[in-house]
């Protein structure tokens, strides 16, 4: 039987996860969530174990809204092709399969900026600033994941209204995995 294992960056994303599934919270950015998901799968077969790593996401392209189960995830700022010209793979995209026709840009940024966003949009959709990082810890440890993200903004000024929209967001995350997984 599979067994889930639901990694938020924020408690306020995580706030109507089902009871009875377990939570990581790992806090923000690229660092803080590659460490605690790498610490909650640390001595755990792999087995049946998917990790579902849910939060909100900025839209990159005008029109998107709803929530997304990105196919693909990309480390975006990171200086892939510098690294590459070293000899060196940077694995700065991830496949996710299962996963919708979207790519989510994973970075340390928080992108409030509309100049920043439209660069981001020639490479991905959706932008926030954990799923690569716990994909790649996933991968690295052999365990399936799944990134769920709710769109919370545009990825411009609006973004700094995310602490009166998490809420929404959260909900509407929490009833996916009721239906997803718990029902």
């Amino acid at each position: 039987m599979t067994s889930y294992l639901i990694v938020s960056a924020t408690e306020a994303e995580a706030r109507y996860v089902p009871a009875g599934l377990p939570v990581v919270v790992t806090g923000i950015g690229k660092t803080a969530a590659a460490t605690a998901t790498t610490q909650a799968l640390a001595g755990r077969a792999p087995g049946e174990l998917v990790v579902v790593n849910i939060g909100t996401a900025g839209a990159l392209r005008p029109g998107l809204s709803g929530l997304f189960t990105p196919g693909r995830v990309l480390n975006h700022d990171l200086d892939a092709e510098l690294i590459r010209a070293l000899g060196f793979d940077p694995e700065e995209l991830i496949e996710l399969p299962g996963g919708d026709d979207v790519t989510l840009a994973t970075g340390d940024r928080f992108v409030a900026d509309p100049a920043l966003r439209d660069e981001l949009a020639r490479r991905a959709d959706l932008v926030d600033m954990e799923g690569y990082a716990v994909a790649y810890a996933c991968r690295r440890l052999g365990v399936p994941v799944r990134l769920v993200k709710h769109i919370s903004d545009a990825a411009d000024e609006s973004a700094m209204d995310w602490p009166s929209v998490v809420d929404a967001s959260a909900r509407v995350l929490g009833a996916w995995l009721e239906a997803e997984l718990a029902g």
